[in-house]
Parts: C-alpha cells; structure tokens; sequence
C-alpha cells in the first residue's frame, strides 16, 4: 500500500504541521491551553490531509464513547425521521454520534429498555415517547448515572432534562377549527394508549367539544397505535355503524392519511362527505392529495434541543431549564362544512 492509499495518522499531520504527535493529540481532545496559531497550524493540516480523528480511541482515553443514544417505540416512520434529524443537526460538527434504539414495548420490557441502554455504553440517551415516561426506565438510568433528555413527558417533569409543548392546546385548537366549521358528529382515532399523549389529546378534544356544547359520543371514539394501517382499520369501523360521523380527529397524520383511505374506499369524499385531520405536520401529511389540515408538533426543534441540553450537561455546562416549545395550526384541503 502505497502513502496516497492508507489513511492518514496523526503522525502524518504532526509532520506536515511541524509540531509533535502530542501537539496534535492535544488540539483534537480540545485540551486548554492551546495557541491559536497552533490550532490553525494543526487543523489546516489535517484538512489538507483529509486526516479524520479516531473518536473511539479519544474516547478509550477519556473513558468516554461519545455515543448519544435515542430510544423511541414504534412510532410513524415520518416521527421517526425527524427526530433523528433534529439530534443529528445537533450533533454535526460535534465528536458524539448518534445510535438509534428502536424499542418494540417499552411497556413490556421497561428492564430490558434500561439493560440495552446500558450495554451499549452510551454517554447520554434521547427519550421519545412512551419511553421519556416509564418510570422503571427513568429510575433505571438514574441509578446508573446515565444522563437523559427526555422528549414531551407527561409525568414526572421535575426528572432529567427536558423539551416539550403543550398538547393540550394543540389539540383543542385542531378540534375548535373543525368546530368551527359547523361539525357536531366527530369522530376520534386515538393513538397507541401506552402513550399519555394519547389521553392528553383525547382530553382536550373532549374540552374543545363542551366549550362548544357538542355531544362526547364514545361509539364514535376508536383506538389506534399511531399507524397507518390502524387509522384505516378505525375508519372502516367508524364508517359502518349507522351513526355516521361528519368529521374525524385522528391522533396522528399516519392515522389520519389511513382514514382518508378508507373512506375514499367506501365512497365518502374527502372533505366534501368527510373532513379528515391529523397531528404532527409530519411528511405524509404534505404529500397526500387532499393535503391534510394538521397540527404543527416542533419535532426537530425538540429533538435539537433535547441534544443540545444532552451535550451541555456532558460538557459540564449548565442544561437551562425545560424547553417548552411552540405548536401551530396548518390549515390545508381536507377540513370543509359538513355535507346538507
């Protein structure tokens, strides 16, 4: 192998540099005392090596992995992809990389949740739903001195960092704009109910709804898991009782997109028949035709901030205190007065 086809080593850069090995290991673990002439000097280097640190290696030497995990359960594929996106705009240009930890129940394997985090060395984890709430995992990682960012948690508040908004807002905005559209026969699709979101927004749709003097009627109320498939399997049920609904409140976009199939399916127009809304403004919500009215969950933003606090606490900083951030209504083509 010739010099052009092996890797660069920090004995290369410290060469091209003209300083020693020990002078390069020390800019790239950010040690104190450092020239910035030097820093330049060594950086400049590197680059025109294209010289990469081994960050395992730095870690062995801080007893440190520079893994960041983020630990969800099953959620929308859309969910899940920004979350990883908001942690890894967050981690760029940063030394700690992100592993992802899909969870099949936390519910059924909180221990099993806490081992895995455990086993995979991690420096901190990310806590989406309904993970940032069990309390056997967020024991779990106390105990072990594993620091956590958790992602919308409804209980326990006080417990690790955190970054939220306010659910319950959301959802009563998203079920007075249906309101408001002259609906008194609406239906719900809740999500998984191992989630507490899943009550917080079932909670405020039914507050939206005696604010307005309508009806709560619990026939017209099904139970997803946040999927596709189940929003579809919930519609059809809903769509052949003979109390049909004028409108649907679907917990997610996911949930929301399977209702639209379905009823389009079973000859009802969408809004013209039925109107049709989500929660998350996620992908699919953009992409479907008619584009579905939803609500805007910050989910990159929280996910950012949540690796960020992650990040400051592991740097010794302070974290700041929960992150509460903002939702908003998007209003598209599927929500239109019911049908005469």
């Amino acid at each position: 192998m010739t010099r052009e086809d092996r890797p660069s080593t920090i004995v290369d850069v410290a060469k091209l540099a003209k300083v020693s090995p020990k002078s390069v290991s020390r800019v790239f673990n950010n040690e104190p005392h450092i020239s910035s002439a030097l820093r330049a000097k060594v950086l400049r280097a590197a680059k025109n090596l294209n010289y990469q640190p081994n960050v395992m290696a730095q870690g062995l030497v801080r007893r440190q992995s520079y893994l960041i995990g983020l630990v969800y359960e099953k959620p929308s594929p859309s969910y899940v992809v920004e979350l990883q996106r908001g942690a890894l705009e967050r981690l760029h240009g940063e030394r700690y990389r992100l592993i992802v930890l899909p969870v099949e129940s936390v519910n059924d394997n909180p221990s099993e949740v806490v081992t895995t985090i455990r086993s995979a060395a991690l420096d901190g984890v990310i806590l989406a739903p309904p993970a940032a709430d069990h309390s056997q995992v967020l024991d779990g990682l106390i105990q072990a001195h594993i620091p956590f960012a958790r992602i919308t948690p409804q209980s326990r508040k006080d417990v690790g960092l955190a970054t939220t908004m306010d659910d319950i807002a959301a959802g009563r905005e998203i079920a007075q704009h249906v309101i408001g559209f002259g609906h008194k026969r609406i239906a719900i699709i809740k999500g998984d109910p191992d989630h507490p979101v899943s009550e917080q927004r079932l909670f405020a749709y039914r507050a939206a709804f005696d604010n307005a003097g309508i009806e709560f009627l619990p026939e017209l109320v099904e139970t997803g898991d946040f999927s596709f498939e189940s929003g579809y399997e919930a519609t059809k049920r809903i769509l052949s009782r003979k109390l049909r609904p004028t409108a649907i409140l679907a917990q997610n976009d996911d949930m929301a997109v399977g209702a639209m199939s379905a009823a389009r399916e079973l000859g009802f127009e969408v809004p013209g028949d039925l109107s049709v809304v989500g929660f998350d403004d996620s992908e699919i919500s953009r992409v479907v035709w008619p584009r579905l009215t939803t609500v805007r969950q910050p989910v990159v933003e929280m996910a950012h901030t949540a690796a960020d606090m992650l990040l400051r606490e592991l740097a010794g900083e302070e974290p700041g205190p929960t992150v509460v951030h903002t939702h908003s209504l998007v209003e598209r083509l599927t929500v239109a007065p019911p049908p005469a």
